[in-house]
């Protein structure tokens, strides 16, 4: 597109072995507008969250760390994708639940109920791509990371789909795990006499409204994410054989179902382990 009198843009200019040079208008110079957005959501967050909303920031930007400092470059070194993307995410776990709700026995309740929620996504999502004979290869994006792979990076893609699982599952699992956590907390503070059967119970009423919007709030993610593509592919005329058997559909099926089965099942999980602790905690007493 034209620019206009005072529009800024990025140039990319290459530099020749005789001197001369070329330069390449690459796109709008966006550095100001996401700096305005980016800093909109701070202020919104912070004005309407207070000491929470900070600390949730602080938790974000651990988080953004770990996934651009440590896991990105750990994957590009060799390191097995799977195993690492799981480790990765269960510190960032921890540093968060730490970060938003100090250390006591509702965070270790919800830490718990995060990692154990996220490794059943990561087996669902494994048992998916096996049973559909389909993985990260397939992905729509893997192309340059293949010619990465022809240069020497020994970087994991078979896993890359499933890892996606894990990460996309991660912050609705978190989400999921500390509302019946801190739910249950409070419970037990108000009624220190309920044993643990009626806990777990309390939980899983609690979690049962949970799980209705938020997977649906997962798969509406997914497919919002590739809307374009959808309507290219309604587009096409395309049999039903031939769009369920197709590798678009069946990444995305995997990516939605697996992502919400492990918010379905840390429900149970979170409310097990936290009645568990709890009571322990007052028997102890």
């Amino acid at each position: 597109q034209p620019l206009k009198v005072g529009q800024r843009a990025v140039l990319l200019i290459s530099t020749y072995s005789d001197g001369s040079h070329t330069a390449t208008v690459y796109e709008y110079d966006r550095a100001v507008g996401l700096a305005v957005i980016v800093g909109l959501f701070l202020l919104a967050t912070v004005l309407v969250g207070g000491k929470v909303g900070a600390k949730s920031l602080v938790a974000l930007a651990v988080t953004l760390v770990c996934l651009f400092w440590i896991l990105i470059p750990l994957l590009m070194k060799g390191a097995p994708t799977l195993l690492t993307v799981f480790l990765v995410c269960a510190y960032i776990t921890v540093v968060t639940m730490v970060i938003l709700g100090g250390v006591c026995r509702k965070t270790v309740c919800a830490a718990l109920g995060t990692v154990a929620g996220t490794a059943l996504a990561l087996l669902f999502g494994l048992l998916s791509q096996s049973l559909l004979r389909i993985d990260g290869l397939r992905l729509t994006d893997v192309e340059p990371l293949l010619q990465l792979r022809q240069t020497g990076t020994p970087l994991g893609l078979r896993g890359l789909l499933v890892a996606g699982v894990v990460i996309s599952a991660l912050g609705a699992v978190m989400d999921v795990a500390m509302s019946i956590s801190s739910a249950l907390t409070e419970v037990h503070t108000v009624a220190p006499d309920r044993d643990g059967r009626a806990l777990f119970r309390s939980g899983m009423n609690i979690g049962r409204d949970m799980v209705g919007t938020m997977t649906n709030t997962l798969i509406l993610a997914f497919l919002g994410s590739g809307f374009a593509l959808i309507i290219y592919l309604y587009s096409l005329g395309l049999s039903a054989y031939q769009l369920i058997s197709s590798a678009y559909l069946t990444i995305e099926v995997i990516s939605s179902v697996s992502s919400s089965i492990g918010v379905i099942l840390s429900v149970p999980l979170t409310a097990l382990i936290s009645a568990a602790i709890l009571t322990r905690g007052r028997s102890a007493h």
